[in-house]
């Protein structure tokens, strides 16, 4: 596989998954949702603090984007490391980016050590991840470009030619149009767009 490859496609999850731990009556609940951003992380969160009032941890961690440099992890009051990075450690055993989850436990009335704890947060992690459908996304870079109505063919043969997606459109004043393109496409499309007579393009997000 090529290094291009790796830019230009992440893993995540389809849809929210559940697994299932527990060692002597504590009860580990792994929650894994697919995010996009800290807002959709805080959100879940929250969610699941409703509906397990009476759980005494809700630890989790998350990976974001593409090139999955965001991520952290969260211990809840558990002993340092103990939870957060064995959750952390799953996610990024099997590669997963866009991804949360929390594991939610309700303690049994045994302590568990700290190799009880690492495991049981590592073993409920692993089992949403298990339960999870897990999916391979392209990541695209859009662009914005500004350009005279007298152009709006050269535009067009490249968005067909290049099979990009339109994000959306506006030519009544002036001609503005943003455009989606797969990243390890991006620059020949750049290259070809910036020889038009007068286009203004610019570089909006990579999603």
């Amino acid at each position: 596989m090529s290094s291009m490859l790796f830019e230009d496609t992440y893993l995540t999850i389809k849809e929210p998954s559940l697994g299932l731990f527990k060692d002597r009556r504590s009860k580990f609940s792994g929650y894994a949702f697919p995010v996009f951003n800290e807002e959709e992380i805080k959100v879940c969160i929250a969610n699941l603090k409703k509906q397990h009032l009476s759980a005494t941890h809700h630890c989790y961690a998350f990976r974001l984007g593409a090139n999955k440099l965001v991520y952290r992890a969260n211990d809840d009051g558990e002993p340092s490391n103990t939870a957060g990075k064995p959750i952390l450690g799953q996610i990024q055993s099997k590669d997963l980016t866009n991804i949360l989850i929390v594991v939610v436990r309700y303690f049994g009335g045994t302590l568990l050590g700290v190799g009880g704890l690492i495991n049981a947060y590592r073993l409920a992690a692993a089992a949403a991840i298990q339960n999870a459908e897990i999916i391979e996304l392209k990541v695209y870079d859009v662009y914005k470009i500004n350009f005279d109505y007298l152009q709006i063919n050269n535009v067009m043969k490249i968005i067909k030619d290049e099979a990009l997606k339109i994000v959306s459109q506006d030519f009544e004043l002036s001609c503005c149009l943003s455009f989606s393109v797969r990243k390890s496409n991006s620059n020949k499309v750049y290259d070809a767009m910036s020889k038009i007579n007068g286009m203004e393009i610019k570089y909006i997000k990579t999603i």
